[in-house]
């Protein structure tokens, strides 16, 4: 009996021991919530290459006309440097109070319609003082003669839009077939004999350049 006694305490207590165990296999695992991911910030979008500044740079500069015979062209309106840049070549030119004798000679020649449809050349255009220092008699039997005066208007014209700087010093082919030799720097350009008064005046499809002389074809 003493030993039956002694086999059941030792079960009981196997069977109390247990107990703790089998709710520990039996409980359910914790969950836990991962800890969140610093929240990331979306890289700042591109839209200038490196160096640029926030606000755009400007596409082109303007030219500014330049040379002692500017200060005489009307600050707005008709024959402004800022009006005659919206206008083709000869009707620019027939803005310019400065160029009406030349504007005359282009009408007379009928060649406003072919510089007006050119596609970017040079104009060298004499003053109304530069056609002054012609005699009257002969500048009135130049504009009188279509051929003469068509050939004369031709050796005022190049190709391209020539900077001041493509009048460094050199030769320029003229639409007429000659040469204009071209010399100067700064603000002061010769072409041939004559002078550059006011230079680098913008119209929408050429750029002129007035001078002081009238160019006289070889």
């Amino acid at each position: 009996m003493k030993q039956k006694s002694l086999l059941a305490s030792a079960l009981t207590v196997l069977a109390l021991s247990a107990v703790p165990a089998a709710q520990a296999v039996a409980a359910p695992a914790r969950i836990t919530s991962p800890t969140p991911a610093p929240e990331e910030t979306a890289a700042p979008t591109e839209s200038m290459m490196p160096g640029e500044s926030g606000s755009p740079e400007p596409s082109g500069m303007m030219t500014e006309p330049f040379g002692p015979g500017c200060a005489s062209l009307p600050t707005s309106g008709a024959g402004s440097p800022s009006e005659m840049a919206t206008q083709p070549v000869a009707t620019a030119i027939a803005s310019s109070p400065d160029l009406s004798t030349l504007s005359k000679a282009i009408e007379q020649a009928g060649l406003a319609e072919k510089l007006n449809s050119a596609k970017d050349i040079t104009v060298f255009a004499p003053t109304n003082a530069a056609f002054d220092k012609i005699p009257k008699e002969k500048l009135d039997k130049i504009l009188g003669d279509k051929e003469k005066l068509t050939k004369l208007l031709g050796y005022h014209v190049v190709e391209g839009k020539k900077t001041p700087q493509d009048l460094a010093e050199g030769e320029l082919t003229t639409m007429e077939g000659g040469t204009l030799k071209v010399k100067g720097s700064g603000e002061e350009y010769t072409v041939n004999d004559a002078k550059v008064v006011c230079g680098d005046i913008q119209t929408s499809n050429a750029v002129v350049y007035l001078i002081d002389g009238v160019l006289k074809p070889k």
